[in-house]
């Protein structure tokens, strides 16, 4: 969802760097760009690290009502052709499930913000044992949709989104916004979502196959 469907990375980054500057400490671009994609808990235990004198789930629960006022002051940003793919995939009836490690009440915002039913299925990041990189939240949404998770295409902007997704054996392509994909041999990677529909995910679909049925070989 943060940084796939919506630019709120911003929002979390922000929110960070307020919390541990409130303990006295300081939070630098680069260890918020550590936290991209992580599982919440994972994060709140970093930020105890940098000085944050609350308890993990304390911390989990003021970063996500920050971020979530600040959306509603300042308002979602839909990343450039996030929505315009899913309608296109709602209109020819293809099942869709957001896979998230934000909260499952901030998922539910936003995708109520999208202006129209987006997502057959919500996987957030307290509905899971395991976060991402674990397999466990695209093996779970696979589960929810009823199908095989070979026969699904996950889309990504987080290293450890993409290590979850790969690991799953689902078909992966990484959309890098904030931080580089380079080196974790995504099935494909895209630039941006803009301009691109379910051919293209037919496509990289049929060739990710191709190529792991020749490697198998």
């Amino acid at each position: 969802m943060d940084g796939t469907l919506v630019d709120t990375e911003p929002y979390w980054m922000d929110a960070e760097t307020d919390l541990v500057a409130s303990f006295g400490g300081t939070w630098t671009h680069e260890q918020a760009l550590q936290l991209v994609g992580n599982g919440l808990i994972d994060s709140a235990l970093i930020l105890q690290g940098a000085g944050v004198d609350m308890g993990a789930q304390e911390i989990v629960d003021e970063l996500t009502e920050r971020v979530r006022v600040r959306l509603q002051t300042d308002g979602v940003p839909f990343r450039p052709g996030a929505r315009e793919l899913l309608r296109e995939l709602r209109e020819k009836e293809i099942p869709t499930a957001l896979v998230t490690m934000s909260l499952r009440r901030m998922a539910e915002d936003i995708v109520s913000l999208i202006g129209f039913d987006a997502f057959d299925v919500i996987i957030g990041g307290d509905d899971v044992a395991r976060p991402k990189p674990f397999p466990d939240p695209y093996l779970q949404a696979a589960d929810a949709l009823g199908v095989d998770i070979a026969d699904t295409v996950a889309l990504e902007d987080s290293r450890t989104g993409l290590q979850a997704a790969m690991s799953a054996r689902a078909v992966v392509i990484g959309v890098p916004h904030i931080v580089a994909l380079d080196g974790l041999d995504a099935d494909a990677i895209w630039d941006t979502l803009a301009g691109r529909g379910v051919d293209d995910l037919a496509t990289e679909f049929a060739r990710a196959h191709a190529v792991r049925a020749e490697a198998a070989l």
